[in-house]
């Protein structure tokens, strides 16, 4: 430890606290009981307050702007995620584990269902849901079974997976002007000669519109993508090298070692990857549903603040005037 680097000892972890005994099947990197005997591992219990403080201002959001309720609920899920595991690593109890794990597959479920449902014809949306509800469960019961972390996390990437590469397809084919147009060829072939003028610079207009907010989603995915994964990377590297980092913590002392803690990285950089990708959902079915001139995303920067998508603030009455007078 650098001489210059103000510091105080690491206390000695314990054996037993508050919540003993433990009886999760996960213990991770963080000793346990080092700090209070009432959080068993302090720094991944407190990391996890990021999950509420996104939740609540994105289910305000959800309240206050009209977005669709799935993503309400979708938020409360996040909610629970992040409450799940506030406990789970402040007890190390097996019951608040799958609270943990659990909330997030049943999350992400909803989010597949949300996101495979859109404008299909009855029934087909209340099968997915079957489909989703059934998945959900199995995994479950089938976790239960093995009290396997490794099946647990894999069903979660995999899933989360899929609902990302649907989105993206979801985006790309609806709102990229090129796609669309091929899409819809049909149409156009019919219209393009009783468009006027007028209609023609209209449409070039969407296309300009469409095109810019897909330059800003991507950024989004992008941005979004980069701190989930680099969370996931951190995390792996906390699993692999849990005891050289214990003593690089010890060596630096308090409250220097708690940036080691990778575990607790993990919760800040998946927590804002997860809250990127529901806002990215609300702004993308918005813009399905032909919004794309009532809402927009507001992110005024980039490492300060969170993206947010809220209605336009429309000035069209001047827009009217004018074009009453050209009449």
């Amino acid at each position: 430890m650098p001489s210059w680097l103000p510091s105080i000892p690491y206390p000695p972890a314990q054996a037993e606290g508050y919540w003993s005994p433990i009886t999760s099947t996960l213990d991770w990197c963080e000793e346990n009981y080092y700090s209070t005997p009432y959080a068993a591992e302090i720094v991944n219990t407190l990391t996890n307050l990021i999950f509420p403080y996104l939740a609540i201002k994105g289910c305000f959001n959800c309240y206050s702007q009209g977005h669709d309720r799935v993503f309400f609920v979708a938020f409360v899920g996040y909610l629970i995620v992040g409450l799940g595991s506030f406990a789970f690593h402040a007890t190390l109890k097996y019951p608040m584990q799958l609270v943990d794990e659990l909330g997030m597959i049943y999350t992400t479920c909803l989010m597949f269902w949300a996101t495979f449902e859109y404008r299909r014809p009855p029934p087909i949306p209340l099968l997915l849901g079957v489909f989703s509800v059934s998945l959900s469960l199995f995994i479950t019961g089938y976790y239960h079974y093995l009290q396997d972390p490794t099946f647990h996390q894999n069903a979660y990437a995999i899933l989360t997976a899929i609902v990302l590469f649907r989105s993206m397809y979801v985006m790309e084919v609806n709102l990229r002007p090129y796609f669309r147009r091929r899409h819809q060829m049909h149409v156009k072939v019919l219209q393009s000669n009783l468009m006027d003028e007028r209609e023609r610079a209209e449409e070039r207009r969407k296309d300009e519109r469409d095109r810019s907010i897909l330059v800003r989603m991507w950024f989004m995915i992008l941005v979004g993508l980069s701190i989930f994964l680099g969370g996931f990377a951190i995390w792996t590297l906390d699993n692999k090298y849990c005891l050289t980092l214990r003593s690089w913590r010890r060596a630096l002392g308090l409250p220097w070692g708690v940036l080691l803690e990778g575990h607790g990285w993990w919760h800040l950089m998946t927590g804002t990857g997860a809250y990127f990708y529901i806002v990215w959902g609300i702004w993308l079915r918005h813009c399905l549903n032909g919004k794309q001139d009532e809402y927009e995303l507001i992110w005024p920067s980039l490492f300060t603040t969170i993206p947010r998508v809220m209605r336009r603030e429309r000035s069209m009455s001047g827009a009217d005037g004018n074009a009453r007078k050209t009449r």
